[in-house]
């Protein structure tokens, strides 16, 4: 299918600094300001950046459009605050990696989020917390990409994990749980076990990749998802009714009633893993690239 024909049938909106490593130039900045800043990368614009945290992530969904199967192309727009003169050293490194980006946009410093909706993007990832907080306020999927010391992996296929409450799911049931507890949320669930869960900011996201996943035998997709949460019995029937009637395919399903997350995630072979909740994102972390999704009760003032 060729751009002409469609829009793209998963869009992903990422930052600069998510897609490469900018540490360098921006300590530059940092300590030295715009100026020095800007000089730095016209100066080094052909010095291609090396990969940064969503780098791998970034390669595996646009090796999706490799395949004859599938009908819909995923497509990976680049949104940064540089200026195009400082940005050439991104799209010059983008074509030195053989990465499949056409198009970007720089803003010269201001939020680049205002164009996500013009743009079709479907998922949003930066550094930038203050952009995901508005891409997040205007009802999209967005993640803050924490920094991480993990090589890319190599592995074929791609896999994404994700947390339940306030990510696929809303976050009705861990107020509860906030401001009533433990038991009281556990005993919601099970009256309310036939009840689906309202969708969270990630759930048309987990949609779209299902319908990609859809264009392939169950045993031969190149996606493979999984839903890593820290309820547990009795609290797991809730969440695989509203799948269930989504009509949504979850390929794993972990209920870890509060155990670390980390060493789950490393076993899954996650490309990437969201969640709510920094404590777990810092766990998660140390074995898988991660972003943070700031909703919900959880990331209240």
């Amino acid at each position: 299918m060729s751009r002409a024909d469609s829009r793209p049938s998963l869009t992903i909106g990422i930052a600069s600094r998510a897609l490469f490593d900018l540490t360098e130039s921006h300590q530059v900045y940092e300590q030295e300001g715009l100026e020095a800043y800007s000089n730095y990368q016209i100066t080094h614009e052909d010095v291609p950046l090396q990969p940064g945290v969503a780098f791998n992530l970034t390669k595996k969904l646009l090796s999706l459009n490799d395949s004859a199967t599938t009908q819909h192309h995923v497509e990976v727009v680049l949104l940064s605050r540089n200026s195009a003169d400082t940005g050439l050293r991104a799209f010059n490194s983008i074509r030195h990696h053989q990465l499949n980006i056409t198009r970007a946009v720089f803003t010269g410093g201001e939020p680049a989020f205002r164009y996500v909706p013009a743009l079709g993007v479907h998922l949003f990832l930066s550094a930038d917390p203050d952009d995901v907080r508005n891409v997040l306020d205007a009802g999209y999927a967005a993640a803050t990409i924490l920094p991480s010391t993990l090589r890319n992996r190599d592995s074929t296929g791609l896999r994404i994990a994700f947390d339940g409450d306030a990510v696929l799911f809303s976050d009705e049931s861990e107020r509860i749980y906030k401001e009533k507890g433990l038991e009281a949320f556990s005993s919601n669930e099970m009256q309310a076990a036939n009840q689906p869960l309202p969708g969270g900011p990630f759930k048309h996201f987990l949609e779209l990749l299902h319908t990609i996943q859809s264009q392939y035998p169950a045993d031969a997709s190149p996606i493979r998802t999984a839903l890593v949460t820290a309820r547990g019995a009795p609290a797991h029937e809730r969440v695989i009714r509203t799948l269930r009637h989504w009509g949504i395919r979850i390929d794993e399903a972990l209920f870890l009633a509060g155990m670390n997350k980390g060493p789950f995630l490393e076993a899954f072979g996650a490309d990437i893993f969201f969640d709510d909740q920094r404590k777990h994102c810092d766990s998660a972390r140390l074995h898988v690239a991660t972003g943070h999704v700031p909703h919900g009760i959880t990331n209240q003032d």
